[in-house]
This record gives structure tokens, C-alpha cells and sequence, in this order.
């Protein structure tokens, strides 16, 4: 996968933005809540070849990503089949 976002910010006013790419049908993406107790708060389902921008917040501190996927961070990229 070309890293079209080479050379651009991920991070936003109020938080870091991660980039989610589909490798296969069904990839399961899960916010995760902050505080005392964390919960599931959101959750998306994505097909082989969308991509999600998805931004860290007051309200999400985790994302859980299930299924084979490229995830692009402040920190790098992430493949999960590596």
C-alpha cells in the first residue's frame, strides 16, 4: 500500500487520527470509552478496500480493529497479517 498520507499531519485539534484500510470483507472497527470503566461505544464494519479516519477524543481512548487491515498512525504503519 502506497502511504498517500506521507509528508501530512495526522494529528487534529483534538487528537491523534489513525487511518484504517480493509484488506478483506468484515473488518471490524471498535471505539473504546475513557474513564473508570472502559466500554465499547462505537463500532463500524468495514469491506475490503474502504478506508476509515477515525480520531482519538475526549470520549475514545482505545480503538480495537478485528481482521486483516492496514493501519496508518502518527507512529507508523501497522499491518495486521505481520
Amino acid at each position: 500500500m502506497n502511504n498517500e498520507l506521507e509528508g501530512t499531519s495526522l494529528q487534529g485539534n483534538n487528537g491523534d487520527y489513525i487511518v484504517i484500510k480493509a484488506k478483506e470483507n468484515g473488518v471490524n472497527v471498535i471505539g473504546l470509552t475513557r474513564g473508570k470503566d472502559t466500554r465499547f461505544h462505537h463500532s463500524e464494519k468495514l469491506d475490503k478496500g474502504e478506508v476509515m479516519i477515525a480520531q482519538f477524543t475526549e470520549h475514545t481512548s482505545a480503538i480495537k480493529i478485528r481482521g486483516k487491515a492496514v493501519i496508518i498512525t502518527p507512529f507508523g504503519q501497522v499491518d495486521t497479517e505481520e
